[in-house]
């Protein structure tokens, strides 16, 4: 009987080593994969860095205005000064606001303003 223990004893032994050695094996490998997943988050976070100067480089306005200047002709571009823009009175809004589905009257000094009811889906915030 006692032999029987020992050998019970030494199987159990040899498990709980083989359990031990696979948990070990299996914990240096997310260690590995925790150490280049950080080696990638670095390298991301320093390209992230590069494009957002870079960014900011081709939009500085010193930048933008010497090539407005420089490509002047060939974009022919129109300053931007109230006078380009239409006026207003040549829109043609409706009489009664409150026709329109979706728009709710509210009172202004200036009279009737059709606000809409909720915000757009392109307005809201995601």
């Amino acid at each position: 009987m006692m032999r029987h223990g020992l050998a019970l004893l030494a199987l159990t032994i040899i498990a709980i080593a083989g359990w031990a050695y696979s948990v070990n094996y299996n914990t240096m490998t997310a260690f590995d994969r925790v150490r280049e997943l950080r080696g990638q988050i670095a390298e991301e976070r320093e390209a992230l860095q590069v494009l957002r100067v870079e960014w900011a480089w081709l939009n500085a306005p010193d930048r933008l205005q010497r090539l407005t200047e420089q490509f002047a002709s060939q974009l022919q571009l129109v300053p931007l000064v109230p006078d380009v823009l239409s006026h207003t009175a040549i829109v043609p809004f409706p009489e009664d606001p409150a026709t329109i589905v979706g728009i709710a009257p509210v009172i202004d000094r200036t009279g009737l303003i059709p606000v809409p009811v909720s915000r757009p889906a392109a307005w809201r915030a995601e």
